[in-house]
């Protein structure tokens, strides 16, 4: 009798994967992940990321944050409206609606607000609150998952489009697919040229700048990866690792004017379990045609990294914990604070830096 239901269990599980493959939407590629880096040194275990001061709960996805001249914040949530707050308020003022989901903004130059639009690409928004979309694909080929930013002295743009294939709402998706088709575009205003500066990606994510704005560092998340894409010099054009085997999933990164490094948001700690089907894309084939409920989850681990400007972990903030600030999107440096954002927790953070 327990064989027998043993047996129709396993052909359930059979038929319910070959349902589950014929049905996905994705096309995994084989890959084969770095090594997991030990759990030592910058990468040790620690509980530094706390106390928070933590407010304006019933913000739901503030990924997008950044500083305003007058010191408060602005944050870009995930239904599409800009906000602006003073730190520790639940007072938001609505300065714009996108529409879509603003995942990264930074002030030009001119004035301007530079967003980038999940769904509706590079906008500017002006003083009045007027927007403007800059771009919206690049030869021939739409922006899917426009994502982030950052802006030289000169007013040059550059972003990252995280997927060719899928959007933000199939992030996960994405990651199973492991398809290099994120890019990296520079946008010039004056004269509304835009260029691609590499690509290759899988899951082109967040962007930084070199302190003497020689180089740019870009998140590849799906291979838990960051690149250095050279600006100047007789390397310029070329892109190179600048930190290999993250611990987790690299989101947003920013430089830090205190540390001559760079933050990381670690979205996520690695999971072994997609590490293991890196070579076996129809196992990822079959979870990609999971109900969302069923695929994997980022954990409830919040973790913050700082690499040097050549690449080298330096040290980490961490707090694993159900009820930490997590999954970090962004993380922003002003002040002697670390400003926290989320792509699905609710409020923002911040965390004073020792």
């Amino acid at each position: 009798m327990i064989r027998k239901a043993a047996a129709l269990v396993l052909l359930a599980l059979t038929a319910a994967g070959g349902l589950a493959w014929m049905t996905s939407p994705i096309e995994p590629h084989p890959w084969t992940p770095p090594p997991v880096a030990p759990p030592v040194g910058p990468y040790a275990l620690n509980d530094r990321l706390q106390p928070l001061e933590w407010w304006a709960k019933d913000l739901i996805g503030p990924e997008a944050i950044t500083i305003t001249p007058d010191g408060k914040l602005l944050a870009g949530l995930r239904d599409g409206r800009i906000v602006k707050l003073k730190v520790g308020s639940d007072e938001v003022e609505v300065v714009a609606d996108t529409k879509g989901r603003p995942l990264a903004m930074e002030f030009h130059p001119d004035g301007r607000l530079i967003i980038c639009d999940a769904h509706a690409g590079l906008l500017a928004m002006d003083a009045s609150g007027k927007l403007e979309v800059l771009a919206t694909g690049h030869s021939g080929i739409p922006f899917k998952f426009v994502d982030d930013l950052v802006i030289t002295r000169d007013g040059t743009i550059y972003f990252t489009d995280a997927s060719a294939r899928n959007s933000i709402e199939q992030f996960t998706e994405d990651l199973l697919e492991h398809q290099k088709t994120g890019r990296l575009l520079k946008y010039v205003p004056a004269t509304k040229e835009l260029t691609r500066i590499a690509d290759g990606f899988s899951f082109a994510n967040g962007l930084a700048i070199s302190e003497d704005e020689s180089f740019l560092v870009l998140a590849e998340t799906a291979s838990y990866q960051l690149w250095r894409v050279w600006l100047t010099g007789e390397h310029a054009g070329r892109k190179e690792l600048f930190t290999d085997s993250l611990p987790g999933f690299p989101d947003n990164v920013r430089w830090s004017p205190s540390r001559k490094g760079f933050w990381v948001a670690i979205g996520s700690p690695r999971k072994p379990e997609l590490d293991m089907l890196g070579d076996w894309p129809n196992i990822r084939r079959i979870v990609g045609g999971l109900p969302k409920f069923l695929q994997p989850k980022a954990a409830r681990h919040s973790y913050v990294l700082l690499v040097d400007a050549e690449g080298k972990p330096v040290e980490s903030f961490q707090h694993d914990a159900p009820d930490s600030y997590s999954p970090i999107a962004c993380v922003t440096e002003h002040e002697g604070y670390l400003y926290l954002g989320s792509f699905v927790r609710e409020g923002v953070a911040r965390f004073k830096l020792p």
